[in-house]
């Protein structure tokens, strides 16, 4: 189970603190057990700091407390405190990636069958989005709903998302692209042939939770080579 340690502080010495933060990071390398790190200051008293440390496992906690240089970085870590700092430690019984649950129902919603579902809860007005295929950026999300009905009448398909990282107001998603051409795509008739192609695609959230930018990239060729398209080329 992910555990959790909350570390409140006060100290005037914050650039100190921090300093002596990166001589622990420095000294526990390759030993220390900590996944994530996240230190935040209170707004309404600049002296007050809490930092929020996650591990794997509680024992993994255990062990990361139990290193010599995170003993002697605590005495020091003290030293630098206006008042003892004060420990709350949590066990994980929910957690929630919202940025990378929107980018999943993304993918969903532009691969429903029937008509295209409004994206308002998930895409922002100011859409940006970024693919290598196209001349120019698609803006805007007219263009965005424009560019999905282009696939969508060559095609009926799904995604399958293998994996994704997300990180700040950032989801890196990796998925495969399985579809059926049912209609005319890039000036090939429809098939009826069963393609696929694998692809990443990175998306930047706005402080709304809403994707404001995307950058795309994913085996375009291999795809027409599928469908035949490169078939008079190889001639």
């Amino acid at each position: 189970m992910t555990f959790v340690q909350i570390i409140d502080c006060r100290t005037s010495r914050f650039d100190d603190m921090n300093r002596l933060m990166d001589t622990w990071v420095e000294q526990t390398k390759g030993k220390r057990t900590a996944t994530h790190s996240v230190i935040g200051k209170d707004r309404s008293d600049a002296s007050h700091f809490i930092e929020i440390v996650e591990f794997p496992s509680y024992e993994e906690a255990m062990r990361n407390s139990n290193l010599p240089e995170t003993d002697r970085i605590f005495q020091e870590m003290v030293a630098l405190c206006d008042e003892m700092p004060t420990f709350t430690d949590l066990d994980v019984v929910r957690d929630e990636q919202l940025n990378a649950d929107t980018a999943r129902r993304f993918f969903a919603a532009i691969a429903v069958p029937g008509a295209l579902p409004p994206l308002d809860d998930l895409v922002a007005e100011n859409y940006h989005d970024h693919d290598p295929a196209n001349e120019q950026d698609t803006m805007g999300m007219d263009a965005l709903r424009r560019e999905v009905e282009m696939w969508r009448g060559g095609f009926e398909f799904v995604f399958d998302v293998q994996d994704q990282i997300a990180q700040g107001d950032r989801v890196c998603t990796r998925w495969t692209w399985n579809g059926t051409q049912t209609g005319e795509f890039m000036g090939l008739p429809a098939s009826g042939k069963k393609v696929s192609m694998t692809g990443v695609t990175t998306h930047r959230f706005g402080e709304h939770g809403k994707i404001v930018e995307a950058w795309w990239e994913y085996d375009r060729l291999g795809l027409m080579a599928q469908l035949g398209a490169l078939d008079e080329l190889e001639r």
